[in-house]
């Protein structure tokens, strides 16, 4: 399934539209990952751990989204949209919403 963050698909056309689809994800982060992360924050440098939990809820986000438009029909998903928010009391969780337009193209 082709997945575009623009408007229109040069390479096609497009013949119907089926309307807004979306994916989310909530994910926690454990208290090892905290505890790296505090220590990277402290000495500099990239948290692996983290960026790596963003990929998988990102991925996870985009899969359900593609099989709610394959589920209509679509074979294409434009204007795609990925939000990214801090969830819970401490802000310890990952909310990941993907979103777009479900659409046929030929």
């Amino acid at each position: 399934m082709l997945l575009t963050t623009t408007s229109t698909i040069e390479s096609g056309k497009i013949t119907r539209y089926y309307g807004i689809v979306s994916g989310e994800t909530i994910i926690g982060a454990n208290v090892f990952r905290d505890l790296f992360a505090s220590i990277r924050d402290i000495v500099g440098g990239r948290s692996g751990s983290y960026e790596e939990v963003l990929r998988q809820a990102k991925e996870t986000a985009l899969r359900e989204m593609q099989d709610q438009a394959a589920a209509l029909g679509a074979n294409a998903v434009i204007g795609v949209d990925l939000d990214y928010e801090t969830v819970g009391g401490s802000g310890s969780m990952l909310m990941v919403t993907a979103a777009g337009t479900a659409v046929k193209i030929e």
